[in-house]
């Protein structure tokens, strides 16, 4: 059945107003350009053939960013099962303040957030980097609050590890 004509005027505004935020974390949870704008180009269209029952719910954008992590889960685990090459790039956003260093600690940052596995890499860009509270984050991606909760102290645990390295790295240089 097709969406009303509010129904359809609702969905465009969604877009408009929720699509960089979403192609934001689509690419936080690839590191690639191309697969975030194809994984949120999937999650509209699917969210557009459901509109009328996730607007109801008001819960779009919970929907549509359910869908994008579930896309990111799956291509990581079809990279992985296939020994595919992901190359992960961190954003080309320079801090103004200090460029060099930010640059730095920025890559070591998307470096360490790249080596951790794709569901705990979901909830630490949900929790840290969208703002979302544990519990919004489990709902989001179907997982229980402990499970988010123990998900965030490892991974957070590991990349301290790895950022730890990276400097100390860099200081025996």
């Amino acid at each position: 059945m097709a969406l009303t004509e509010h129904e359809e005027q609702a969905f465009w505004e969604f877009v408009a107003g929720r699509r960089q935020q979403l192609v934001r974390t689509a690419y936080l949870l690839t590191g690639d350009h191309g697969h975030a704008e194809d994984f949120v180009q999937d999650a509209l269209i699917r969210a557009h053939r459901n509109w009328r029952r996730i607007e109801r719910a008001d819960q779009p954008e919970v929907y549509v960013r359910r869908i994008i992590v579930n896309l990111a889960n799956s291509w990581w685990r079809r990279a992985l099962r296939h020994r595919t090459h992901v190359t992960w790039q961190p954003p080309d956003r320079p801090d103004e303040h200090d460029g060099h260093a930010a640059v730095d600690r920025e890559d070591e940052l998307w470096r360490a957030l790249a080596t951790l596995p794709p569901g705990m890499r979901a909830v630490i860009v949900l929790r840290y980097y969208e703002e979302l509270t544990e519990a919004e984050t489990a709902a989001l991606l179907g997982k229980s609050l402990g499970t988010v909760k123990s998900q965030a102290s490892r991974g957070l645990v590991r990349m301290r590890e790895l950022l730890s390295a990276a400097r100390a790295e860099v200081t025996a240089r």
